[in-house]
């Protein structure tokens, strides 16, 4: 754990515990801590408060210290800094039983708790504090592209979760529930999705909020956060789905090698290149590139064996998939269309299938399932 606590610990430990992940948070958090202390004292619960602060430079930190709440702890993480990972390091160094995850922005309603706790007592698994169930709205200043954009990242999440809001990081589990987790190692900020897949959830309830956009402060929401949502994705696709992920990955960078495919083809044709060379070149240049990808992703397992006996045996076995693409691309050339692109694309199609299978099964071979297991931890 790379964190330094500080608190005033009680002497029994508290029926929840409250985590809040916080960077440059100083101007929202007394006004948070207010909220959340209210909401206690009116539903007489008995609770602390977690404050995993990422060594923020605008003095979060001593705002909370300053404070002074002794049911409030500070922890302060220097490394492997981030909003997932920080929930997970505050959920363990929680001690109640029940934990609550909430943004420290203001935007998740602490008045809402007390209705989470109740589905739990239910016997729900996992409770979210939902923007897209009846009764729940957003704030009005939200706007269409922050809007489209949610809709995007949930129906990206769909093969892992029908709950209508799996992006909501106000959430509440049992700890039984976070304990099923074989490993968490979230990126970015979806760590209410890490947690419905590794957990293992089965039964979820979502409560209606009203999602407050923040009043002080700037979003974490960048573009980078964006990008590291859909490598979250794909660790949860590896986690999940091993055995199918291949093919799907595959497919991908063979559409990145269609692409330069066509880009090599057209260049050497607008040089004035015999149609057939180019054509020959263009399939050539497009293997190595998706020798390379396939190696970094889609069998990146096998990246322990030597590179140059798998690039040997790539392009050796390849050269099936090669010859049905290169001949049936002639043979369209020659009988179905004069556009050499056209053909070039109906044999990248027809050798496609036997270069995967000729990979999967022969140069990228199936590993132990001790070092699967090994693959699905690091996903």
């Amino acid at each position: 754990m790379t964190y330094a606590a500080e608190s005033t610990d009680p002497a029994i430990d508290p029926a929840i515990s409250i985590v809040v992940p916080t960077y440059r948070e100083a101007e929202n958090i007394p006004y948070l801590i207010d909220r959340i202390e209210s909401m206690l004292r009116e539903n007489h619960l008995d609770a602390e408060l977690l404050i995993l602060d990422d060594n923020s430079p605008d003095r979060t930190a001593d705002v909370v210290r300053e404070l002074a709440r002794p049911w409030v702890r500070l922890i302060v993480r220097t490394k492997d800094r981030g909003l997932g990972p920080a929930v997970v390091d505050g959920m363990r160094a929680a001690r109640a039983k029940t934990l609550v995850v909430m943004d420290a922005d203001l935007s998740h309603p602490p008045e809402k708790v007390p209705e989470m706790l109740t589905a739990l007592d239910k016997g729900f698994q996992f409770v979210i504090g939902s923007r897209y169930v009846h009764g729940s709205s957003t704030d009005e200043s939200w706007g269409a592209l922050r809007w489209i954009n949610s809709k995007v990242a949930t129906l990206l999440a769909r093969p892992f979760t029908n709950v209508r809001d799996p992006m909501s990081g106000f959430l509440a589990l049992r700890r039984e529930t976070f304990q099923q987790a074989d490993y968490l190692n979230p990126v970015g900020y979806k760590i209410g999705l890490e947690l419905l897949v590794k957990c293992r959830v089965e039964t979820v309830h979502e409560v209606p909020i009203h999602f407050a956009n923040r009043k002080y402060g700037e979003s974490k929401l960048t573009l980078i956060e964006q990008l590291k949502y859909l490598q979250h994705l794909r660790r949860l696709f590896i986690y999940k789905y091993f055995e199918w992920t291949h093919l799907p990955q595959f497919i991908v960078i063979g559409a990145s090698g269609v692409i330069l495919n066509m880009a090599v083809l057209t260049g050497l044709l607008w040089i004035d290149a015999p149609v057939r060379a180019a054509v020959a070149i263009a399939i050539v240049v497009s293997m190595l590139s998706n020798f390379v990808l396939n190696r970094r992703f889609t069998f990146s397992y096998a990246r322990a064996d030597s590179w140059w006996r798998q690039l040997i045996g790539f392009c050796g076995a390849s050269s099936i998939g090669a010859l049905v693409n290169y001949s049936v691309t002639a043979y369209a050339l020659d009988a179905w269309t004069t556009i050499p692109q056209a053909a070039a694309l109906i044999g990248i199609v027809a050798g496609m299938f036997f270069n995967f299978v000729i990979s999967r099964y022969w140069v990228f071979r199936r590993v132990g399932r001790q070092h699967i297991l090994s693959i699905k931890k690091r996903a």
